[in-house]
């Protein structure tokens, strides 16, 4: 029995629904809205399971999952080494995003990375503690940052309403996904002009570590095995 994990509710839920009923294999809900139970026609021997989006890398990884369907972000967030453990199998075309570093619009003289890193020298220079930059992608802006030669910064924990970190004077710049920007915008914030780290978007996965035959699901879709 092979175990295809999709997002349990809202628009990415519903949206991977239609993008397998598209290829003529038919997920739904079973029971109450609440139950996170689900059904597969179309195809043979493959079992639906309903997890969160943040909780199929995990479970991809751990071979518990042999498909899945999750961001980009999240699988690069999560998985060290990801390309160990899972494998890319199509990109859905849904749930586009990028993550992204944006400062206060105010700073106007500091639109690229390198204005950035010049602005948090001067800030650890007059504050003495390091520019805070509130995410809850850790280890893909910390790799961003390295890469790009950004040093006197600090990185603080937001699980939720980054954008407002600014405001709320818990941060002095956000590292967060975006798909439009509106939110950005909407709170007085400018994404860098070089700040994308990641372009992310729904993918389904594949395990490498689990044990089981997924050809005929990746056949029934249309995909490469």
């Amino acid at each position: 029995m092979i175990k295809l994990g999709v997002p349990s509710k809202g628009r990415l839920m519903q949206e991977t629904f239609d993008w397998f009923s598209a290829r003529n294999v038919h997920l739904s809900k079973s029971g109450s809205d609440r139950e996170y139970v689900g059904r597969v026609d179309g195809v043979a021997d493959v079992k639906l399971v309903l997890l969160s989006a943040g909780e199929i890398p995990r479970e991809l990884a751990a071979g518990r999952l042999h498909m899945g369907v999750t961001g980009t972000d999240l699988v690069h967030e999560k998985l060290t080494n990801w390309s160990d453990a899972v494998e890319p199998v199509a990109e859905m075309g849904f749930g586009f995003a990028d993550l992204i570093i944006a400062v206060p619009a105010c700073w106007r003289d500091v639109t690229c990375l390198h204005d950035l890193d010049a602005v948090a020298a001067r800030f650890r220079a007059q504050h003495g503690f390091r520019l805070r930059v509130a995410t809850k992608y850790h280890r893909l802006v910390r790799q961003f940052m390295k890469a790009e030669g950004v040093a006197d910064y600090q990185l603080v924990d937001s699980q939720g309403a980054t954008e407002g970190a600014v405001k709320n004077e818990t941060a002095e710049a956000i590292a967060d996904i975006t798909s439009t920007g509106a939110t950005i915008e909407a709170n007085h914030l400018r994404i860098l002009q070089d700040g994308l780290v990641l372009k992310s978007q729904a993918t389904l996965w594949h395990s490498k570590v689990a044990e089981g035959d997924c050809r005929a699901l990746i056949a029934k879709i249309g995909a490469k095995s």
